[in-house]
């Protein structure tokens, strides 16, 4: 099955998310695309945030054509519904239901911001890796909110400025074929209240936690117990040159460059004489010496 079928010169353009295929950040971020690209829509049938890349055996697969009316609008688009997760929605957007493979994949605009360590927990950036992993560049975008809308489809958010950045960012992927090195994803977080006028930087992935699981409360071990989650961030105090501080202490829009290359970048022969044991190493000063007599 070949659902996208085009003789179009412009490029297609994969749009997913990890809230589901009603969200509408998911359908302001194809809105921003309609004009430069052929659209094409394909994310989970239910929320699944918290994700990652996860995919799962127990996913169905199945598929559902899928149409959306906003402010009594009819959108135009090509859009589907995935039992599965995101990175299993661009599986299925390349593999079943394009007929040519995408020149870019958007992933978002996500409730909620993605900083800091525990990106590797987001839907959105999941299925921006997939595609990355693919040979496809991709995008995953986020916006800041109030905690208690993260899981909704509240329409009463303005996606506009974070739609806008996508483009922007999304067209110069589109413009420039060959990526600068070790760039795999764009991961771009939008802070709340931002304009098209923010400014915006490149930052490095913090390693704080922003956003840090809570304890079920239940009585008994074999009663539902779902972990929740809660904010708890100095973002302040976060390194100066990252997502977390730029976005939720500087109030800007961040632009992480992110690579499928997850090895340290540590002193590869300096760990290997650490593992062996031909240096002593101190955990407290994080400093290797070499032993007496060596």
């Amino acid at each position: 099955m070949k659902a996208v079928s085009s003789m179009s010169e412009r490029p297609l353009i994969l749009f997913t998310n990890d809230d589901g295929i009603a969200s509408p950040g998911l359908w302001a971020a194809a809105g921003a695309f309609a004009e430069i690209g052929d659209i094409l829509i394909v994310a989970p049938r239910e929320q699944q945030s918290g994700m990652g890349r996860s995919l799962p055996g127990t996913s169905e697969g199945r598929i559902y054509p899928h149409e959306v009316e906003l402010n009594g609008k009819h959108f135009p688009y090509t859009a589907y519904a995935v039992d599965g997760t995101p990175a299993q929605a661009v599986q299925h957007g390349v593999l079943e239901l394009s007929d040519r493979l995408p020149s870019l994949v958007v992933s978002g605009i996500n409730y909620g911001e993605n900083t800091g360590n525990g990106v590797t927990i987001s839907g959105t950036v999941g299925a921006a890796l997939e595609a990355a992993s693919l040979g496809i560049p991709a995008i995953a975008i986020s916006q800041q909110m109030p905690q208690d809308l993260h899981l909704s489809y509240s329409t009463d958010v303005d996606f506009s400025a974070a739609a806008g950045f996508a483009r922007k960012f999304g067209q110069w992927l589109l413009d420039h074929s060959q990526r600068p090195d070790d760039v795999d994803v764009l991961k771009i977080e939008v802070p709340a209240n931002a304009t098209p006028d923010t400014e915006w930087r490149t930052t490095r992935l913090s390693r704080r936690r922003v956003f840090w699981p809570t304890r079920p409360e239940r009585v008994a071990l074999s009663d539902i117990g779902k972990l929740g989650y809660h904010f708890d961030s100095y973002q302040s105090q976060s390194e100066r040159d990252s997502d977390v501080y730029v976005v939720l202490h500087e109030h800007l829009v961040s632009v992480t460059p992110i690579s499928l290359d997850l090895t340290s970048r540590t002193d590869m022969f300096r760990l290997q004489q650490i593992l062996k044991g031909d240096v002593q190493y101190s955990a407290k000063s994080k400093k290797a010496a070499v032993p007496n007599g060596d």
